[in-house]
């Protein structure tokens, strides 16, 4: 099954810069959960305050980036997401980010993240009406 892709559109910010004068690595997964967090509510409806309100969070399980060309200070970044697959109590969600004045991939990757309970942190099913609200 395919589902929508959603965009966010993101700054490079001066801390995002490292010593060898482009965005640092480990920024292009904190654009991503930006990116995630603002589609969550924009785009699905269903926002990451009413996923803590039932007493839920998401938690990375594995993460997979590929860095094509760098980032750099002015930058605008597009992050478009999208659902790739479902499982019992988490979601696959691939990512491309792309330089906005070019259009060209910076990167791409995917993230697994899994959801949980936030009394006990263990792995909680997907609820139904969750599931319902991200497979557009």
């Amino acid at each position: 099954m395919s589902y929508s892709t959603f965009e966010t559109e993101i700054s490079v910010r001066p801390d995002d810069i490292d010593f060898l004068n482009h965005v640092h690595s480990s920024k292009y997964f904190d654009y991503v959960l930006a990116a995630r967090y603002d589609q969550m509510a924009r785009c699905y409806g269903f926002s990451m305050e009413q996923f803590i309100a039932r007493g839920l969070g998401w938690v990375v399980k594995e993460a997979h980036i590929e860095h094509k060309r760098p980032l750099m200070m002015g930058d605008r970044v597009r992050v478009q997401t999208r659902v790739a697959e479902f499982g019992k109590d988490g979601v696959r969600v691939e990512f491309v980010m792309l330089r906005h004045a070019s259009g060209k991939i910076c990167s791409q990757g995917w993230s697994y993240y899994t959801l949980v309970e936030l009394a006990t942190g263990r792995a909680a099913a997907l609820p139904s009406d969750v599931v319902e609200k991200y497979s557009i």
